[in-house]
């Protein structure tokens, strides 16, 4: 196995490129979500380099860029208030410790090669966190935009939102204003060579520096520089359940981000890559930058999708770009400090707006009112309680759900047979051997794989054996057989023995042969009643039928 996934220097001038594009659109994107956590641009910064880097070296995925999320951000910014707010001294350690637990989360679930299993949520229930996340990102960067202070907690976003408004700042709502204009409106020809948030950027700044020096902006502020020291993990009791939950829940929403990026990096280069090696590479990652002091990263889809179309191919792309990031930290920190926080609040608007699913939120009621309801119901969740319980609630409801249309389904496959008819799954010579029965044979058909859900109806059946003289059980297309459903076939067996009805097996092979006779199912019957076919059973039926009831 290589050392770095699939590196070679054969694409050397298109990595290049692309992780410069990369790094030009995430510079900007960097510092907004650190001002945005509460923990600083900076952190936001050492974020990019520090998860972009390892993620690139560790990774499975060729072209992706890693680095700051909307949704980490989001939780990241709940973190750091609330072991603030609880241990004034060694909270910030605290919250970088929760990045690190992240990380560890995430490297378990690629060593236990959990990847193929975190992207199966429903899309309903991603759309509504992120949805959800989009959401929130919008209301705590309202006050912001309007020169005001931010605050990370949504409820008191919201309920200051009145006095935003009464209060707004007019040159910061301006710079607000012009970086929207600037996002939403620049022609595709200019941003080809210049990203939007970063011109949006440097025009705010510019603005700000020689034309609007005296107007009391409130600024990102003094930014260290040079390579950060390390935060070593910190723990506390009291704090200990906290912790690993906000850590499992980055873990998680790291992995499911990053591999949904994957997906989108994929179907773009026509290639696949390595989940498992994808969350440990991102655990590492999130690891080295949670040690620094760093924001937690995943994949960011938007920096992957222009790094490859820029022509990234190779982890060297996302290299470069962290690269680029550490040398405009070591030479150019000072150049960002007097970047007004009005217009990173513009850009994170733009990217909340970005991040919600407009086009499920427009389609889902037409589609299924189940799917809205549970998008709806995650998305209120995520904004006002948290995102872990919304995505817990979400998955629960939604898993019913399929569970109860996969019982239907597997419901309308347990068909009981006496008379021959159009519907029934026969022959035309077993339909004329079911005939001769006389309405005294019960044949039930099982078809396709049967769970729990099937059980049911095989309980619903139970009353009707005592009514014929032989029973047959055509399992001849069942793919899979559940142990409920198993122990469910036991007790009609039984059942129908206890009343001295004749039962026969048909056409069990493979898991199903394996389950029921582990579970002695299988012995419970005479090799005789054991058949191949369903001609078989209906034959040896009507000769005990003619031997003993005289048909």
């Amino acid at each position: 196995m290589q050392l770095v996934n699939r590196l070679h220097f054969n694409n050397l001038r298109g990595d290049l490129l692309g992780g410069m594009t990369a790094a030009i659109v995430a510079l900007p994107l960097a510092l907004a979500f650190g001002v945005s956590s509460g923990a600083g641009a900076i952190t936001g910064l050492y974020g990019a380099i520090f998860v972009g880097f390892f993620a690139a070296l560790c990774g499975g995925t060729p072209s992706q860029i890693t680095g700051p999320t909307g949704p980490m951000t989001v939780i990241m910014a709940t973190v750091f208030s609330t072991l603030i707010a609880k241990n004034p001294d060694l909270g910030l350690e605290m919250a970088f410790t929760v990045v690190m637990l992240g990380g560890l989360f995430q490297i378990l679930f690629g060593v236990l090669q959990l990847g193929k299993y975190i992207v199966l949520i429903p899309y309903a229930v991603i759309s509504g966190f992120m949805s959800g996340v989009g959401v929130i990102i919008i209301l705590i960067q309202v006050g912001p935009f309007l020169g005001h202070p931010g605050s990370a907690n949504v409820v008191e976003s919201v309920s200051k939102i009145p006095y935003f408004f009464t209060n707004l700042h007019p040159v910061a709502t301006a710079l607000g204003i012009l970086t929207l204009i600037i996002l939403f409106l620049t022609p595709r020809r200019v941003t080809a060579f210049i990203p939007s948030p970063l011109l949006a950027l440097v025009i705010g700044t510019l603005m700000s520096v020689f034309l609007l020096r005296d107007s009391n902006l409130i600024l990102i502020g003094e930014i260290p520089t040079g390579l950060p020291k390390p935060h070593l993990p910190i723990f506390t009791l009291e704090q200990m359940k906290t912790m690993l939950v906000n850590g499992l829940m980055l873990g998680t929403l790291g992995a499911i981000d990053s591999l949904l990026t994957s997906l989108v990096a994929d179907n773009i280069t026509h290639t696949n890559h390595d989940s498992e090696r994808e969350l440990i590479g991102q655990g590492i990652g999130n690891i080295v930058s949670g040690l620094f002091g760093g924001l937690p990263g995943a994949g960011a889809t938007m920096r992957t999708v222009i790094n490859v179309h820029v022509g990234g191919r190779t982890p060297l792309s996302g290299i470069t770009h962290s690269v680029i990031l550490l040398f405009i930290l070591l030479w150019a920190g000072k150049l960002t400090e007097v970047i007004p926080q009005a217009i990173l609040a513009g850009i994170l608007l733009k990217v909340g707006i970005d991040i919600i699913d407009w086009e499920f939120l427009k389609r889902a009621h037409k589609l299924s009112l189940k799917a809205a309801g549970i998008m709806y119901s995650v998305l209120l969740l995520t904004v006002f309680v948290d995102l872990i319980t919304a995505v817990a609630i979400g998955i629960f409801i939604a898993n019913l759900l399929t569970v109860k249309r996969l019982s239907d389904l597997q419901i309308d496959e347990v068909k009981a047979i006496v008379e021959p008819h159009d519907e029934a799954p026969l022959s035309h010579e077993e339909k004329q051997l079911l005939q001769k029965a006389r309405g005294r044979l019960l044949l039930l058909h099982l078809g396709g794989p049967m769970s729990f859900g099937a059980a049911k109806a095989i309980s619903g059946q139970m009353g009707m054996v005592e009514k014929y003289d032989v029973l047959i059980l055509d399992l001849s297309d069942v793919s899979y057989i559940g142990i409920t459903m198993s122990l469910a076939i036991e007790n009609m067996v039984k059942e129908a023995r206890r009343k001295y009805r004749e039962v026969f097996f048909v056409g069990s092979s493979g898991q199903v042969k394996a389950r029921l006779k582990n579970l002695n199912i299988w012995n419970i019957l005479a090799p005789q009643n054991l058949v191949a076919t369903r001609i078989e059973a209906l034959q040896n039926a009507l000769t005990i039928l003619d031997e003993h009831y005289k048909v």
